[in-house]
């Protein structure tokens, strides 16, 4: 990972306050649908959404799960997030600090999917296994991963990632550490070059 979590929390921290609205380009908003439509939540649903930002994806899925759990390490990012659920009204979610590696849901919550958009890519290929094998341990019937992912070869000059602060893996380090970790993948999406979703079930 190029910043620590400490840093990557501040920097979204201050983001917080305009980032829906740069979040505008077509990979981006295809990829975000596509990880809803895979979700396919129902009313008996209990949905985790780590790194969750803004409630983006989250919020999408509160009209047909149960419920759903966002979690993120930016304190400005959950405080815009609550903002929205309260001005909505929307009362079968909830916001709290938790990251890949270690979620913070309680141990008598049963999470039947878990989501993730455009996230995972902060962390080293490494700690993306290690966070892989933490959400395996939650038993999710799905995860649904949409993010920043190569297809080929790395271009640094991509407006996907900035080199800097991002380190996204390889389509083939994803479905190998997912694998791994004993997810089946179902679907493998190609967004763009550098963005994909992967659809792994246990």
């Amino acid at each position: 990972m190029k910043k620590t979590i400490d840093e990557h929390a501040e920097r979204f921290s201050e983001a917080a306050s305009t980032y829906d609205d740069e979040q505008d380009s077509e990979p981006y908003r295809m990829c975000a649908q596509q990880v809803v439509n895979h979700a396919a939540s129902t009313s008996c649903d209990t949905v985790l959404d780590i790194g969750t930002g803004t409630g983006a994806i989250a919020f999408e899925l509160t009209s047909a799960a149960d419920r759903v759990i966002g979690r993120d390490i930016s304190t400005g990012m959950l405080d815009q997030a609550r903002m929205k659920a309260d001005i909505e009204n929307i009362e079968n979610i909830s916001f709290a600090e938790g990251r890949f590696r270690d979620p913070n849901v309680d141990s008598d919550i049963t999470v039947d999917i878990v989501t993730s958009n455009f996230a995972m890519h902060h962390l080293s290929d490494d700690e993306k296994c290690n966070a892989i094998t933490v959400i395996s341990a939650l038993e999710p019937d799905r995860f649904i991963l949409g993010d920043v992912m190569l297809f080929g070869a790395a271009n640094p000059d991509e407006s996907f990632y900035d080199p800097s602060v991002d380190d996204p893996a390889t389509v083939g380090i994803l479905v190998d550490a997912l694998t791994d970790a004993g997810f089946v993948i179902s679907e493998v999406e190609f967004v763009h070059e550098q963005v994909g979703v992967l659809v792994a079930e246990q």
